[in-house]
């Protein structure tokens, strides 16, 4: 597998058409790249489209591959990056990390504000899940992130930006999407789904997602088991959509949907999780102070273009 094999996917994902990733996206023909994705699939062993008259959509494998994909070219990126600024330290460097589905809210506004303080740095951005930003801000490959008040170090420093709501995730056709809001005691037998306990954080410590979610439950006095525990996002809707299962998770999950899912409220008041800036408190990069000196202004910023898009 090589690294084009992942970007020729994630634009074809992306356009969800052979064609128009071709012609528009990757300069190349369409027979040609139909031909990298049947061999990336013959080198994963699964299917990764369904392809039809309109076009191609996911299969719950390539949902799943999906965001790994995006995780592996963004680390690549980085890696290139980083050499680069060191062989040819041109322009002072600064790295932001987003969680995935969160770049799309948080990235127009925090690149706007480095460039009108700082129109001649140069920009690294990454997207990984929660807990990988965490050790990527412990171990210094980035200078700041959009993730999760992840346990495990007094080296790392969060600032709240904002608590988000949870929301029922389920199948568009299940009998409890037509209910205006859902109970606990309704997903109390049903096969339900969640972010895995296992998928480590900096402490080793169950990811702030994992917490949250079972934390809720304990106040609530309800003993629900997951059936099933998957490591990102994009695998539990791929397992609600396959398994009819049921999930709890924030509502920027949305993102992810595709059209055999859907949401419902909770009733009575659910659980909020927050969306936290972190960074390590021994980082010296004066771009960070001047970053950190904004974050009101990009909040503001932000929560002004969300009543806009409603």
């Amino acid at each position: 597998m090589e690294l084009r094999h992942l970007r020729y996917f994630v634009a074809v994902a992306e356009a969800r058409s052979l064609k128009l990733a071709a012609e528009n996206k990757l300069n190349t023909t369409q027979p040609s790249l139909s031909r990298q994705i049947r061999d990336l699939e013959e080198e994963v062993g699964a299917s990764l489209f369904v392809r039809g008259s309109k076009g191609v959509e996911l299969t719950p494998a390539g949902r799943v591959f999906l965001d790994h994909a995006r995780v592996m070219l963004s680390q690549a990126e980085v890696a290139v990056q980083s050499a680069r600024q060191i062989a040819y330290p041109t322009k002072p460097s600064f790295a932001l990390g987003f969680m995935i589905g969160h770049d799309t809210t948080w990235l127009p506004g925090a690149l706007r504000l480095l460039r009108d303080d700082l129109p001649n740095i140069h920009i690294v951005i990454s997207t990984q899940n929660s807990p990988q930003l965490a050790t990527a801000l412990l171990h210094g490959g980035i200078d700041v992130a959009f993730l999760r008040r992840e346990d495990g170090s007094d080296d790392l420093a969060f600032r709240t930006l904002v608590d988000e709501p949870f929301e029922v995730f389920l199948p568009a056709d299940h009998p409890l999407a037509a209910k205006s809001a859902v109970s606990l005691a309704d997903i109390a037998n049903q096969t339900f789904i969640s972010v895995s306990g296992t998928a480590l954080s900096i402490s080793g410590k169950q990811p702030a997602l994992r917490r949250a979610i079972d934390r809720f439950m304990h106040e609530n006095d309800m003993e629900i088991r997951p059936s099933h525990e998957v490591d990102n996002l994009g695998g539990v809707v791929s397992l609600i959509a396959s398994t009819r299962g049921i999930a709890l998770l924030p509502v920027y999950a949305k993102t992810f949907l595709p059209d055999a899912v859907t949401t419902r409220p909770l009733e009575g008041s659910g659980p909020k999780i927050d969306l936290s800036i972190g960074y390590r408190k021994a980082n010296p990069s004066p771009i960070l102070k001047v970053f950190l000196s904004r974050l009101n202004e990009l909040t503001a910023d932000v929560a002004a273009q969300a009543r806009v898009d409603r």
